[in-house]
This record gives C-alpha cells, structure tokens and sequence, in this order.
C-alpha cells in the first residue's frame, strides 16, 4: 500500500501511509487507540476505499479491490471477533475457507451430483488438517457457541488457514487468549512465515516485538515509524505516542513492550 489516505465525514483518519509486506515476513501494524490501524487494514481487504494512494499485488495495482477478491488472490483473514457461523459446527466453519480450492461448481453442490461429493470429502480433509495443525480436531462436531472464547479464536484462525494463503491478515488475534495461549499462538505466527506472509495487527507489544520482522507504527493517522522491532522499540516518536510525553528511550522501552489497548478506529 503506497500513499493511502482515508477521510471519514471530512475527517482523516489516514494520511499518506505506505506499508509493503515482503514475502515469507511478519509485519507488524501498531500505534495508541485511534491510530488508524483497523481503517488501513481495511483498507487491504477492500473493506475501505482510500481518497488516495494505491494498492499492488504481486506487481499488478488493484484498482478497485473488494472483499470478495480476496480469497481467489491468495489472502485470507481474520476479524476482530470470531465471525464464526452459530448454526454450522467447528469443520462446517472451518471448510467455508476452503472454498478456494473446491472443484464442483455450485449446481454440481446444489443438486448432489458425484463430483459434489468428492469435493466435499477433499474438503472436509482438509479443513479436518488445520483444525489438528490447531489443536482443535476434537471440538469438530462442536458448535462455535458451546465452546470457550479461545477456542473459538482458534478455529477461526484455522478457517483462515485452511485456503493456504500466501498472504494471512490478522485483526488482534491474541485478544481474550492467555499468557499461554498467546505463548502458543507467536510460535504459530513465527512457523507461518515459512509458507505465507502475515500481516498482523495486535495491541500486544511483547506478542508484536518477538514474532515481526518489521513493524509499521501509526499515530493519529500518520506513520510515525517503520523498521525492525528493535528500531522501534528506539525510537522516541514510537513512545511518545504511546506514553504522551518526552521520554528516556532506554528506561521506557519495557514499558512500551507492556503497553497494551482496546478498540481502534
């Protein structure tokens, strides 16, 4: 993403940010509440239309990006939430993500044909493969609601996993999880970036700092700051942002690691 802005009402809430994600790394977004995080992702998804800038994909600009795009480009995501379907069970949600890669069109699924079935096992396996690469096999049968928030949070991850993306975007997957939970959940990040890029944007800083090979940090809008964790972590507009006032770089860095927040624009 080149140059983005986004106004809302006449009110800006991006102004000429610049984010690249390189193959094979983890980039982190971050920045205080109202930064403007969640409107850039958005704005990767096609959620948002920026007032300027431009959105390239593999060398190609996306012109007029929508969400439904998604998917058939190689990207896959995750929402705040869970967005799980209440009246589907765990695989059933699970193999939604898997679409990308069913062969039997939608009159062969609607009429039952034989090459609708066979879709459906290869399916169903592979949506039965990343519930297991989640530690979720188990809960299959299960309904999203009978289970626990983390849990839930996991087989969401697992739907967006499930269409092999060479591009994943998760929107603060470690929120409601635990010190453990989210322990497991950087190891995850960190063995992803060896089949797809991931772009993640997390309140967490401990989480952010030790999976992401860069970080882009946002401020009102504004990029502020783009580089390595450690780059960041030095830099005094980064804490600034996060501790409103001028500070010591060095003794403050930890308290930047700990910052954590909530909602975002």
């Amino acid at each position: 993403m080149s140059g983005i802005s986004v106004a809302f009402g006449g009110v800006a809430a991006l102004s000429d940010v610049s984010l690249t994600v390189e193959p094979g790394q983890v980039h982190g977004l971050i920045g205080p509440n109202g930064a403007g995080k969640t409107t850039l992702f958005n704005v990767a998804c096609g959620l948002v239309r920026p007032s300027a800038g431009t959105i390239t994909w593999r060398g190609e600009q996306l012109r007029r990006l929508r969400p439904s795009q998604l998917s058939t480009l190689g990207i896959s995501r995750t929402l705040q939430g869970v967005g799980l379907f209440p009246m589907m069970t765990v695989l059933e949600n699970v193999m939604v993500g898997a679409h990308r890669h069913a062969k039997a069109g939608f009159f062969s699924a609607l009429l039952a044909l034989p090459t609708s079935d066979a879709d459906e096992k290869r399916l169903r396996e592979r949506a039965m493969r990343a519930l297991v690469e989640l530690g979720a096999e188990s809960y299959a049968a299960r309904y999203p609601g009978s289970l626990p928030y983390p849990v839930q949070k996991r087989v969401a991850l697992a739907r967006a996993l499930v269409a092999d993306p060479d591009l994943l975007l998760l929107d603060e997957p470690a929120s409601g999880l635990g010190e453990d939970e989210m322990h497991e959940l950087g190891d995850l990040i960190r063995a992803l970036s060896g089949r797809m890029s991931v772009l993640l944007v997390e309140h967490h800083m401990d989480l952010v700092m030790r999976v992401c090979d860069r970080i882009t940090v946002l401020d009102s809008g504004k990029q502020i700051a783009a580089g390595t964790p450690a780059e960041v972590q030095a830099d005094p507009a980064v804490t600034e942002a996060y501790l409103g006032d001028d500070v010591d770089v060095e003794a403050d860095a930890a308290a930047l690691a700990r910052t954590d927040g909530g909602s975002d624009v």
